[in-house]
């Protein structure tokens, strides 16, 4: 008798045993669960919050000449529409604000004076809608923007408020592109309020330089006649590092001064209005001082110098504008 409750206590045990292994082997596969298994290369999912403009077909529709579209009857704009032919406006995609640059064209609209009908919403929406789906557009966003992304992006956007802005913290927003062959993509936001509408047109296109570099004997000319010379000296960005052409521009002052023994100039640096003043006006300061310390290394004596920033301050064109920030990020030699 004592054999057998022997052999039940060990029999027991020993299930006992089996049965804990079991439920930690359970244990071990439910908490496996809830971890993401390992993948290969091949096998890692695409980045859902990037846009691919390849994913959107290619329209071929004959879409006209920028703007492409007109107003719908019985509305107007408000105010002249902002049109420039080289600009940037962030675009709401995939719920991320994408900057985006090229020719715009934004307007403020209102229902016209002469009708009796006052001012409906979802006639602006749907009129839009339909002409730019009929052109092979594609919605791509329909939604509010969080705060978090206009926060992110405010220091860039410093268009914000000025005609054809869209309200973005209060109204939605309809995104559209139409895809086009060459890549001169059309995007088109389109937004209201119960009074009014916004429509914004971007048309990518990049960037076109006009900006040529003067040489030593137009810098001479421009010193002599105007008793100042304006340069547009290349930088590495945010840096007072010159670039190859940035150091080719310094090296004609040097031979315009080398030309004039008795030339002194002063050479004054600014910046366009992005970021921070005090940044930018230090950021001058450095970038004139750049330019100074070339001019002396190629053998200009540092007694017919001076160097001195001035940030954001004097500007001689629209900061609201990519154009007008790259005139106004220049280097200006004073005659003394």
């Amino acid at each position: 008798m004592k054999k057998l409750t022997t052999k039940l206590v060990v029999t027991g045990f020993t299930l006992l045993v089996l049965s804990c292994n079991n439920v930690s082997d359970n244990q071990k596969d439910n908490n496996q669960d809830s971890v993401k298994p390992e993948t290969t290369i091949a096998e890692q999912p695409k980045d859902s919050s990037i846009f691919d403009i390849n994913s959107i077909p290619i329209s071929d529709k004959e879409i006209g000449t920028f703007p492409f579209f007109s107003l719908p009857a019985d509305l107007k704009e408000q105010n002249k529409a902002v049109n420039r032919k080289y600009d940037m406006l962030f675009f709401p995609i995939n719920s991320k604000m994408t900057r985006l640059e090229g020719k715009v064209w934004k307007s403020y609209i209102v229902a016209t004076s002469s009708t009796s009908d006052s001012w409906s919403l979802p006639y602006f929406q749907k009129s839009y809608d339909e002409a730019i789906t009929a052109a092979g557009g594609v919605k791509i966003f329909d939604g509010k923007v969080s705060n978090e992304e206009l926060v992110r992006i405010k220091e860039e956007a410093r268009y914000f408020g000025e005609e054809g802005s869209i309200d973005y913290w209060n109204e939605p927003v309809r995104v559209y592109v139409i895809h086009r062959k060459n890549g001169d993509d059309v995007y088109i936001q389109v937004s209201g309020s119960t009074a009014a509408g916004v429509i914004q047109i971007l048309q990518k296109e990049p960037f076109k330089q006009t900006i040529t570099m003067l040489k030593a004997d137009q810098i001479q000319k421009d010193l002599s006649d105007k008793g100042k010379a304006v340069l547009h000296i290349n930088f590495d960005t945010d840096k007072a590092t010159l670039k190859t052409d940035g150091k080719e521009a310094v090296a004609e002052i040097a031979k315009a001064l080398a030309a004039d023994n008795t030339l002194k100039i002063a050479i004054n640096g600014y910046t366009d209005n992005t970021g921070d003043e005090e940044h930018n006006l230090e950021l001058s300061k450095q970038r004139a001082e750049t330019v100074k310390t070339e001019l002396v290394k190629s053998g200009i004596a540092e007694s017919r110098l001076s160097s001195e920033g001035f940030g954001k301050n004097s500007p001689v064109a629209d900061n609201n504008s990519e154009e007008g920030k790259a005139q106004n990020r220049r280097v200006e030699l004073v005659k003394k």
